[in-house]
């Protein structure tokens, strides 16, 4: 019973140590208070920034190289231009034949519409003459000065060029002349005629008439004719 007297004495003694001493360090940690801890100081310098280089300047070009890209350059002088002309060799350009007036002489002998034209029974003389005189294209074509009252030569084998017309064989007479040829009978355009036949366009005294022909040859032959060939 002694020892576990001791025992007990000496742990609760311990205990007691053991308390007082936390009870000291708690007063001891209260009267010194919290100890503050100073930051090392950070040592701070001012840098100016760096300029960035200035670009270099550019180099003077040669004084040859600038003049002459800063000289014009001379303009080429224009050369003239030639307006185109068509030519046509010597033995291709047209030469107009005139068309005088013929003399009774040289009618006399002509076939006419109240001879026959040429004797065959399609008699092409009548059947021109009735048709010019209905057309009033040749009638003013007739008229015409250079042509009134005359006894024109108008085709011997090409139309001729009549006086004071621009174009052969009085155009208007031309067309009617090989229209209606044109549509005749196959042997009405067939048909021979020889030497010249007359055509008057009027009764009237005076009257304006055609001559046409010389020869041997064909009422088709005026269809053919070279003035109307293409070339």
């Amino acid at each position: 019973m002694r020892k576990r007297s001791i025992a007990r004495a000496l742990a609760v003694t311990l205990s007691v140590g053991v308390h007082l001493s936390i009870l000291a360090a708690l007063l001891s940690a209260r009267r010194d208070g919290p100890m503050l801890v100073e930051p090392s100081a950070i040592a701070v310098s001012l840098v100016q920034p760096a300029r960035p280089p200035s670009p270099a300047p550019p180099k003077p070009a040669p004084t040859s190289a600038v003049a002459k890209s800063a000289s014009p350059r001379p303009m080429a002088k224009p050369k003239p231009v030639r307006a185109a002309v068509d030519t046509l060799p010597a033995d291709e350009t047209p030469t107009p034949v005139s068309a005088p007036g013929l003399s009774d002489g040289e009618l006399a002998g002509a076939a006419t519409a109240d001879s026959g034209g040429g004797g065959g029974a399609c008699n092409m003389v009548r059947r021109l003459q009735g048709a010019l005189r209905k057309d009033e294209l040749v009638q003013a074509a007739a008229r015409a000065p250079g042509a009134a009252g005359k006894a024109l030569k108008v085709w011997n084998g090409d139309w001729l060029a009549t006086p004071g017309e621009d174009g052969r064989g009085l155009s208007a007479v031309r067309e009617a002349i090989m229209w209606e040829v044109g549509f005749a009978p196959a042997a009405c355009r067939a048909e021979p005629v020889h030497g010249l036949v007359v055509i008057s366009l009027t009764d009237a005294p005076g009257s304006t008439r055609l001559a046409m022909g010389g020869g041997e040859w064909r009422w088709s032959d005026l269809l053919s004719s070279p003035t109307m060939r293409p070339r």
